[in-house]
C-alpha cells in the first residue's frame, strides 16, 4: 500500500475530504518520524514497535571490488512485529 492508497482508504472509511485525510495521515507520519529522531520509540499495541538502533563503526566490503571499506557508524530505524498482527497474517497465509 503506498501513501496515496491509504489517505484514500481513510477518506472513503471516514468520509473525509482528501485534503483532510491526507493532513491527517502527514500529521501522524510526521510525529513518529519527529519521536524516532528524537531517540523515543513508538509502540503502537497489536500492530508493532519502532526503535531506533545504534550500530558501531566496522569494516564492510565495497560489493564491486571487494576491498575492504570503514562503515561510520549509524543509526536506522528497526520495527518488532506486534503477536496480533503476527498470528492475523500467519492465519491468513496462503497454504
Amino acid at each position: 500500500m503506498k501513501k496515496s492508497e491509504l489517505i484514500e482508504a481513510l477518506a472513503q472509511d471516514q468520509g473525509l475530504p482528501t485534503k483532510t485525510a491526507a493532513s491527517i495521515v502527514n500529521t501522524i507520519l510526521d510525529t513518529m518520524i519527529e519521536t524516532l529522531v528524537r531517540g523515543d520509540n513508538i509502540e503502537l499495541r497489536g500492530f508493532g514497535s519502532f526503535t531506533v538502533k545504534d550500530y558501531e563503526t566496522y569494516t564492510g566490503r565495497n560489493p564491486k571490488t571487494g576491498a575492504p571499506i570503514l562503515v561510520k557508524p549509524k543509526k536506522l530505524p528497526f520495527f518488532k512485529v506486534g503477536k496480533e498482527l503476527r498470528e492475523s497474517i500467519d492465519a491468513n497465509r496462503e497454504k
